[in-house]
């Protein structure tokens, strides 16, 4: 026997109970995922307007049928929100009140004065424009996990349609004013059909959730704890295996006598000092690769290097670690860094031969009294005077 069609909504409803309390486990399980805290919220919301109109169904009412309305778009705006949010991490704040107030002022109304049909049609357009939205939101960002991301966009979207189908039976047989719930094969699809979705949605955000996990895992494992830059290990990844040719160049840093820093101002300073050079490295060679390669040792690696450009990075961020005073407690105090800088070859050179020579070429750099840029192949330093002049 099929089931009539309020024992559809309720199992809706029930379906997506089971959907809030696993979006809720998850967010639980790792709350930095604000957005899964969102769609908890909106399936909420969604219920409550679900079970309401189920009552609508059995007993028809303005006040019922405004109550179902007000908490089934509130649960739409909210749940477009989430998928605002998780495109760009905003809060969904703002973007759920302007949401929900163009949809109560365009539905709600019609509702309360007994145009029930016209409230339900504009309910069924404007959910379907929120979960297209909602789609297109997650479609955008598909690149961060194409398998869970394009699912739930596809999932939202076909959920969409089929709201908009409700919507168009009403207008095609002219049901502005119904008394009770609207009943038709488009109504019981669109059930079906959200029930359908609430499962897919259920998986693939399940399968999101793990896919950032491990995302956020290999960042760990790929990224210096200290100061935010790639690691040893990255950098390796990266160039392991890749032959470098003379347009690309490899400079190395070290913070001349890190050691008396950290013996005259504690660990805790030293920290500080290191955190000072890896910004300084951010800002000044930001187009460019840029890593902590251990201790107080750090690589930029420049590619499509014009004649001088490695030169003048290497000398922009010496000159300006040298100009930096970095707040010690109640003392400032002022360091300085060497630099080695070495390139490919035409026939290519490994990453390890070329590092290599810039740590020698960094090592003729402190010979030679620290604070300053040598080039491996040369011995002596760079003309300093002619880089600032160029730079």
């Amino acid at each position: 026997m099929m089931l009539d069609y309020n024992s559809l909504l309720l199992a809706l409803g029930f379906s997506a109970i089971c959907l809030l309390v696993a979006l809720f486990a998850t967010w639980a399980s790792r709350r930095s995922d604000s957005f899964m805290l969102t769609w908890v919220v909106s399936l909420a919301l969604t219920i409550v307007g679900i079970f309401c109109y189920s009552a609508y169904t059995l007993e028809a009412g303005l006040v019922i049928g405004a109550i179902s309305y007000f908490f089934i778009m509130a649960g739409f705006s909210v749940m477009y929100a989430a998928g605002c949010q998780f495109r760009s991490g905003r809060s969904p704040l703002r973007v759920s009140l302007v949401a929900g107030s163009i949809v109560m002022l365009l539905g709600l109304p019609a509702m309360l004065m007994g145009y029930d049909g016209i409230s339900i049609i504009v309910m069924n357009v404007t959910t379907a424009v929120l979960l297209t939205a909602a789609a297109r939101e997650y479609w955008l960002v598909r690149h961060e996990a194409p398998g869970p991301l394009v699912g739930m966009a596809s999932l939202y979207a076909t959920a969409g349609v089929s709201f908009a189908l409700c919507a168009f039976v009403l207008i095609r047989d002219q049901q502005w004013v119904i008394g009770h719930a609207p009943q038709n094969w488009a109504e019981k699809l669109n059930i079906a059909i959200c029930i359908a979705s609430m499962t897919g949605v259920g998986a693939f955000s399940l399968a999101l959730h793990q896919w950032r996990l491990a995302a956020f895992h290999r960042r760990e494992a790929l990224t210096d704890p200290l100061t935010g830059l790639l690691n040893r290990r990255a950098v390796f990844e990266e160039f392991g295996t890749v032959r470098i040719d003379q347009s690309t160049a490899v400079i190395v840093f070290d913070i001349d006598r890190f050691k008396s820093i950290n013996d005259q101002h504690g660990h805790a300073a030293g920290d500080m000092v290191i955190r000072a050079f890896a910004e300084e490295m951010k800002v000044k060679a930001e187009r460019d690769t840029v890593a902590r390669l251990g201790g107080e040792e750090f690589v930029v690696i420049v590619r499509n290097v014009l004649p001088g450009r490695a030169e003048r990075i290497a000398e922009r961020i010496r000159r300006g670690f040298a100009e930096r005073m970095i707040a010690v407690g109640e003392k400032s105090v002022s360091c300085t860094a060497s630099a080695g800088v070495a390139f490919g070859a035409a026939e290519g050179r490994s990453f390890d031969a070329v590092l290599n020579l810039a740590d020698g070429a960094l090592y003729e750099a402190k010979r030679a009294g620290r604070n300053r840029v040598e080039v491996a192949g040369f011995l002596h330093a760079i003309d300093l005077d002619e880089v600032r002049t160029s730079a």
